[in-house]
């Protein structure tokens, strides 16, 4: 994935001047996870800016620079650094449009690490993307293969408002795909039926996506399962998620993050609304409880595993 987004990166500042990178380390070390590795080189100082350690001013001058008519990609080094940035996040990026009645737009990208499973320090490991959904004018993306990463962010550098692409750093390097080198996008706000199914409508996203695979492959001959991978938070694909519950009638979400006021109680929420009458099991959440991201050594604890997971469909299958 880290190779995929260095790919959309370069291939993107240099079709279109008007694109740069910002963020701290960035530029000589090639970020923190060697996303812009190389960047500096071809494009200059003036195009991959290493900025102060400033989440709120790194977001600020994106926005003035988008305002400005550039396009710039903000990298925050991890996601849980956003917070301080918030501020110039909800009352300013994500109300442009709506402020001026649609005069003006904030094409900006904030990019940042996401998510935990990688025996990170305390704020490295947030899983928080209910919270950046709950912005009304921001996109919220998270790709969870590199094919989606490259088409997802060209997607997100080219969409004329703010986009907060958070990118899950369990997979960041946990497998690899074939990538097409020439250009390609993947629309915002559409979600993949990854594997058809007819027993069990098993939706997730990020990281959770790979958990899931692992579950289909060690138990796909007891049940049928059917897999989707939500790949934008915000604006939701609700359509095809409800297309599939009332195929299977059965569902399962799993989430990274805190079980209340996550994004699987809103899809749960949608599901009772609109397909109470197709539904032969409660739905299932499979989520991290509501605890603070825990330090390494009980972080595993905490997160879905796939014997949770397994347990949920069973749990519906049966009832």
């Amino acid at each position: 994935m880290v190779e995929a987004l260095n790919l959309a990166l370069k291939q993107e500042m240099k079709k279109d001047p008007s694109v740069l990178l910002i963020g701290e380390d960035v530029g000589i070390d090639g970020g923190v996870f060697r996303v812009s590795d190389g960047l500096i080189n071809q494009f200059g100082k003036e195009r991959v800016i290493d900025t102060p350690l400033s989440e709120s001013g790194i977001i600020g001058a994106g926005i003035g620079l988008a305002l400005s008519g550039m396009k710039p990609i903000c990298e925050i080094q991890f996601s849980g650094f956003i917070y301080s940035g918030l501020e110039q996040l909800i009352s300013h990026a994500a109300r442009m449009r709506w402020r001026s009645r649609g005069r003006f737009t904030c094409p900006m990208v904030i990019r940042a690490p996401n998510g935990g499973g990688v025996k990170a320090l305390e704020h490295h490991s947030e899983a928080m993307e209910a919270i950046f959904g709950a912005i009304q004018g921001l996109k919220v993306v998270m790709p969870a293969t590199p094919y989606d990463a490259k088409g997802l962010l060209i997607s997100a550098i080219r969409d004329p408002d703010p986009v907060l692409f958070l990118e899950p750093m369990r997979v960041y390097r946990a497998f690899r795909e074939e990538v097409p080198e020439e250009e390609y996008t993947i629309p915002i706000g559409k979600a993949a039926v990854v594997n058809e199914g007819s027993d069990v409508t098993v939706v997730t996203w990020g990281a959770m996506r790979w958990l899931c695979e692992k579950v289909i492959s060690a138990h796909g001959d007891k049940a049928s399962i059917e897999l989707i991978d939500l790949r934008t938070i915000s604006p939701m694909d609700f359509e095809t998620i409800l297309a599939s519950v009332q195929k299977t009638g059965r569902c399962v979400i799993v989430q990274e993050g805190s079980q209340s006021f996550g994004v699987a109680a809103e899809i749960s929420a949608r599901l009772m609304e609109k397909c109470l009458l197709n539904l032969q099991a409660p739905v299932e959440r499979v989520t991290s409880p509501d605890v603070p991201p825990p330090y390494l050594r009980g972080e595993m604890l905490t997160l879905p595993s796939e014997e949770r997971i397994w347990r949920a469909i069973e749990k519906v299958l049966n009832f």
